[in-house]
């Protein structure tokens, strides 16, 4: 079965690199455009640039902040203005935080959420109205497998990607009779740039390699996630293909996660 998303607009958070870019190519590859955001204007720009020379399709990066609701109002703008409507939201921005919940200070609360939760909502909120006037429409939420089971030292991030499960079934409930499909992945571990800045952190000796598989070795599958393996399946879920798939967070974790 081939999934194709031709004619498709997509935006995607958190698009310069790892899973982000690993989706950007993805459904570029299977036919759509793609506008992709990041904080950093050079990484996303040449991401984007990149992309489009390889796949041929309409591909620009933004330089955004999606914690700031200030420059995602403007950042939209200039989608709009590139691309026209959107039909495929990617929230994907943020990478895992944690640490002891009396060490996590107000503003590192605030942050999280502002860059997890309220950048979803928003960018939802700008996406919605065109999604439910054309009766076709995709929004998937990047989250991760602690939503469904917290641990000690997981704050903030647990609490706020539980927040954004319980976005996508609001969303996933009040999009349905306008064919506006809402889902969520839950991932896992996965080789992608947290990975790799692990390796950094950590003084090993070992090779970025050695250390992936030697990481990998205790998780059910014995081996981290490849970014495309999520990919393929945020590509299904986006497509006519996944058309009656909604409301439910999908775990990509190898079944490293104890709930369902």
């Amino acid at each position: 079965m081939e999934i194709r998303l031709d004619g498709r607009k997509a935006l995607i958070t958190g698009g310069s690199k790892g899973l982000g870019l690993a989706m950007a190519t993805t459904f570029a590859e299977s036919g759509a455009d793609v506008a992709l955001l990041a904080r950093t204007e050079s990484e996303v720009s040449d991401a984007a640039e990149a992309l489009a020379a390889v796949t041929g399709r309409l591909c620009r990066g933004y330089a955004c902040d999606v914690a700031n609701a200030s420059e995602i109002d403007r950042t939209f703008a200039l989608v709009r203005a590139d691309f026209g409507e959107i039909d495929i939201l990617v929230n994907n921005a943020g990478v895992a935080k944690g640490g002891a919940f009396e060490s996590i200070t107000d503003e590192e609360w605030q942050y999280d959420f502002d860059l997890k939760l309220m950048a979803a909502v928003r960018l939802s909120r700008l996406v919605l109205p065109s999604m439910k006037a054309n009766q076709w429409g995709r929004i998937l939420n990047l989250l991760n497998t602690y939503a469904k089971t917290p641990e000690a030292g997981t704050a903030p991030t647990s609490v706020t990607r539980a927040a954004g499960m319980a976005l996508t079934k609001v969303l996933a409930s009040e999009g349905a009779p306008h064919n506006v499909l809402v889902n969520a992945l839950n991932i896992g571990r996965i080789e992608s740039d947290q990975i790799r800045r692990q390796h950094e952190r950590s003084g090993s000796n070992l090779s970025l390699e050695a250390f992936i598989e030697k990481a990998g070795e205790g998780l059910p599958m014995g081996r981290y996630g490849y970014a495309e393996e999520c990919a393929s399946l945020a590509c299904l879920l986006c497509s006519d293909a996944g058309g009656y798939v909604s409301g439910t967070a999908i775990n990509v974790d190898g079944n490293l996660c104890a709930a369902v």
